[in-house]
């Protein structure tokens, strides 16, 4: 179970339950990944809302070691998505709220874009 004032995010992919979490590691990870140098720099690529296939895939699989899921990146490609992008696009959306607190995010999850 997700605890929300820890930045746990919950989400059911198939049959599996996950929570997702940015710890400060799983930050530093995003940091590394976007190629940015800071968490304000973050907070304005993520504040866009437009978000390529490959973008959610990146977050998804750092949010899901962050909530203590131990999934490669080819592990988290392979999740099933049985109900769509849909779920997860908002489980990103309210994981990044959660992290950095913006609110256009929660009325206007992140879109793929294509990767």
């Amino acid at each position: 179970m997700s605890n929300k004032r820890r930045g746990e995010v919950a989400l059911q992919l198939g049959a599996m339950r996950y929570t997702l979490c940015f710890t400060l590691g799983a930050l530093a990870e995003l940091e590394d990944a976007f190629g940015v140098q800071d968490l304000m720099a973050l907070a304005e690529r993520f504040g866009t809302g437009r978000l390529s296939s490959r973008d959610l895939l990146t977050i998804l699989a750092i949010g899901l070691r962050g909530g203590g899921h131990s999934l490669s990146d080819g592990d988290v490609a392979n999740l099933p998505l049985s109900e769509g992008i849909a779920p997860v696009a908002a489980a990103i959306a309210a994981l990044l709220v959660a992290t950095f607190g913006t609110q256009d995010a929660s009325s206007n999850p992140p879109q793929p874009q294509g990767g």
